[in-house]
């Protein structure tokens, strides 16, 4: 998607080969233009797909995921990273590991807004080893639910996520594709 290539590389900043920083388009200033469009690429792409939810991990992966949501005509569910005193009830919890924070943190959500039998899009902002997508799974593994498809919005591709969830046997479809970043550069795979 060249809009969003074009927002990395004006707005973005590769703090090292393996962090980039896009807070002032994604996920602390929102783009909300550059957001309704990457929400319609999504669903175009996974248009022929009987989704009946869209999830997303709090918090960078709301505004793409809200919109692919409006797009879809379907619920959103977030996903939380915080426990919190009122995420109380029958809920789903797994450990995952955060590539760029370097900790672990208890992915949750509530079992009334992932029910048996649901067909999940998963709309996260970025890719990187993939451990946030397979906690998305195995929550939706416990619900009884499916995953069928990931949208990504920026993937490091040259890191594993994506080649371990196609394995599983996943349509994973990222919008934008690094194959190399440094402080200096960042190059997108075609």
């Amino acid at each position: 998607m060249q809009m969003l290539k074009d927002a990395i590389l004006e707005k973005g900043r590769a703090i090292n080969q393996d962090v980039l920083l896009v807070d002032s388009f994604l996920n602390h200033q929102v783009d909300v233009g550059l957001m309704k469009a990457v929400g319609e690429a999504f669903a175009e792409h996974f248009s022929g797909k009987r989704f009946t939810r869209v999830v997303t991990i709090e918090s960078s992966g709301i505004a793409p995921a809200a919109f692919t949501a409006l797009s879809l005509n379907l619920p959103l569910v977030i996903m939380k990273k915080q426990t919190s005193r009122i995420l109380t009830g029958d809920i789903l919890q797994t450990t995952v590991r955060s590539f760029t924070k370097g900790t672990s943190y208890e992915l949750t959500v509530k079992r009334d807004f992932l029910e048996p039998g649901d067909r999940v899009l998963l709309i996260d902002d970025f890719l990187a080893s993939g451990e946030a997508a397979f906690g998305v799974l195995h929550l939706a593994q416990q619900a009884g639910a499916t995953v069928d498809g990931i949208g990504i919005v920026i993937e490091k591709a040259f890191q594993s996520g994506h080649d371990r969830l196609t394995a599983e046997g996943l349509d994973v479809y990222s919008l934008a594709r690094i194959k190399s970043m440094s402080e200096r550069h960042i190059e997108f795979l075609d």
